[in-house]
């Protein structure tokens, strides 16, 4: 695996169903990986940790209780094989395979089809780490070292962005422009993260209003 280059991707998993085999401690880490994006998740699973157990209970996930079936496929967008039944994961694969699904078998990379990585989230922020299965405890140090260094700052300056966004398009007509705009936002003097983390988002908010005035085209 460590030669096949993967094509990075962001998926939207609003309202997609996505199916989980599988329902111990790796199953739940899946399960709880596809609520922090919105899917809609059925298990399928004879029995089920605690915590999966309690998910079913109130309803966040869809528990089929029971042993996997071919069938079960249908209609899915993704299917995640988290069972510690070699035999099982493997016909999992290759049915999905049959279907063009996306489909991944926990910590078995040839039976993948696309990977999970090392999910570092702070707010609207997502930073991925992929060793491409080489050595998921590397990605979970880098994981760590990477929340130490963009945590809680990074994501209240990017919701501030973010705000700045509908100025942006309905001011700035091309690409370009709302490009230069946000970077020199981005790299700006003072520089906007410091002054996050000196609790001056109003200084942020100046920033942001002075970069307003220097990119606002000028009228015909």
């Amino acid at each position: 695996m460590l030669s096949t280059p993967f094509y990075i991707a962001c998926l939207k998993l609003t309202g997609r169903s996505s199916l989980v085999v599988g329902g111990g401690d790796v199953g739940l880490e899946k399960i709880e990986g596809l609520l922090a994006c919105s899917a809609e998740i059925v298990l399928i699973a004879p029995d089920a940790c605690d915590a999966v157990k309690a998910l079913a209970a109130e309803g966040s996930i869809e528990w089929i209780q029971r042993a996997y079936e071919t069938s079960d496929l249908e209609g899915r967008f993704m299917v995640i094989a988290a069972t510690n039944d070699s035999e099982v994961n493997i016909g999992i694969y290759e049915d999905a395979e049959k279907r063009a699904m996306l489909a991944n078998v926990v910590d078995v990379p040839p039976l993948c089809n696309f990977i999970l990585p090392a999910i570092v989230r702070t707010g609207p922020l997502a930073i991925a780490i992929s060793t491409a299965g080489a050595s998921p405890a590397l990605a979970k140090r880098m994981k760590r070292e990477i929340s130490e260094l963009f945590g809680e700052d990074y994501a209240r300056l990017a919701i501030m962005l973010n705000d700045a966004r509908g100025w942006a398009k309905g001011t700035l007509p091309t690409y370009q422009d709302r490009k230069a705009f946000f970077e020199d936002i981005v790299n700006g003097d003072p520089d906007p993260v410091a002054l996050i983390r000196n609790n001056d988002e109003q200084g942020v908010l100046d920033l942001i209003e002075r970069a307003k005035v220097v990119h606002t085209p000028a009228a015909v």
